[in-house]
């Protein structure tokens, strides 16, 4: 049975791959505290894995964080300062350029991450700063519109130099729409909300957070594509564990705690982005101090993940790294070495190999995402 199982994905992998001969959009956002202005275009060739600058695409703030609207038409952007922002671009899918709509206020301090929900409607935010989360509604022209919700975080975690006030890191919405989860680094908590589709309000879920071990800081979340795990990385703790998912109840229950770590490494580390493809099989997880991208293989009964290696990445401080839309690359935001990096992926081990060299012109590089070009 398992074999039948990984034949059936593993074919389904060459398929997607080979049926990725397109041209995709890349953004990618940056500090601006140096010489980056905002967001930067590419357009990247699935054919070849190669990118052609398109040069600075929308000057604004510290835009941290990116998110796609699922129709292709719009782009948000963080403006991760002290008075938070969220900012709202109609792309044009032919030039790449980057039209601002509005922005309106992310209602807490350093904002630095986003989540649509699945009928996109609502836009989630996460203020790392304040240690708060907000609900922002979308207009039908793509705006956004001042917060329906607003929670804010209470606890602290056994890291006095991190840990000492609540920083909410990131946020995800349930594949059923019903509840909105967020990962608070300085509680060491994950936050359970249920979420109103229509209204855009939050309520404390029946088990309102569960509690990560202590000193994780729990960063970034994702929910297999089964709808019943959520793998969440942990920055402090350089692990990545997995979560059971009670969907009927609202509710997160342990599976499974592993290192994203080579092993034997013992230098400073901290864990940055998960991610999990499209056939379930494997998730990724990078390491900033390692520099290195964990491959963690997905049992297909259990979907706990054991190491399959972890590999060394051309650059330095991969803060963030996305793959394409068919699964074949994955491009790496390199935040300590000014850099994008792509890579292709295996279509079977699931395994990396760079393309090329490094992708220099933008600096502190802290975010991708790829969008549908025409």
């Amino acid at each position: 049975m398992k074999v039948s199982w990984s034949r059936a994905v593993a074919a389904a992998l060459v398929c997607c791959a080979a049926a990725s001969g397109a041209e995709y959009l890349v953004y990618a956002g940056a500090y601006t505290r140096g010489v980056s202005h905002g967001i930067y275009g590419y357009r990247f060739d699935t054919r070849t894995g190669k990118m052609r600058a398109l040069g600075l695409e929308a000057e604004v703030s510290n835009p941290s964080f990116l998110i796609e609207h699922p129709d292709h038409r719009f782009l948000y952007a963080v403006s991760e300062d002290a008075a938070g922002m969220v900012n709202a671009y109609l792309i044009d899918p032919k030039s790449g350029k980057l039209a601002l709509v509005n922005r309106v206020s992310s209602k807490g301090d350093g904002p630095c991450h986003l989540a649509l929900d699945h009928e996109g409607r609502w836009l989630a935010v996460a203020n790392y700063g304040s240690g708060s989360v907000a609900v922002l509604p979308l207009r039908k022209d793509g705006g956004l519109g001042e917060a329906a919700a607003f929670v804010q975080h209470t606890g602290t975690g056994v890291n006095p130099q991190r840990q000492a006030a609540p920083h909410a890191h990131a946020v995800v919405f349930s594949p059923d729409n019903r509840y909105l989860l967020a990962a608070d680094l300085g509680a060491d908590r994950i936050f359970i909300y249920r979420f109103d589709a229509e209204t855009g309000a939050l309520r404390p879920a029946e088990t309102p957070s569960v509690a990560v071990t202590p000193g994780s800081g729990v960063r970034h979340l994702v929910f297999h594509p089964n709808g019943k795990v959520l793998y969440a990385v942990n920055e402090l703790a350089s692990t990545v564990t997995a979560w059971l998912w009670d969907a009927a109840a609202g509710r997160l229950a342990e599976l499974q705690t592993v290192s994203s770590l080579p092993s034997g490494y013992r230098g400073p580390n901290t864990a940055g982005e998960i991610a999990v493809n499209g056939a379930g099989t494997m998730v990724y997880a990078s390491n900033r101090g390692c520099d290195c991208l964990a491959l963690l293989v997905v049992d297909p009964v259990r979907f706990t993940l054991s190491v399959l290696e972890c590999t060394p990445l051309l650059g330095q401080t991969p803060r963030h790294f996305a793959l394409d839309p068919a699964g074949a690359h994955l491009l790496v935001a390199n935040q300590g070495s000014d850099s994008l990096t792509v890579y292709t992926v295996h279509p079977r081990t699931g395994q990396i190999r760079p393309v090329g060299h490094p992708v220099t012109g933008v600096a502190m590089p802290t975010v991708v995402v790829f969008v549908k070009a025409e």
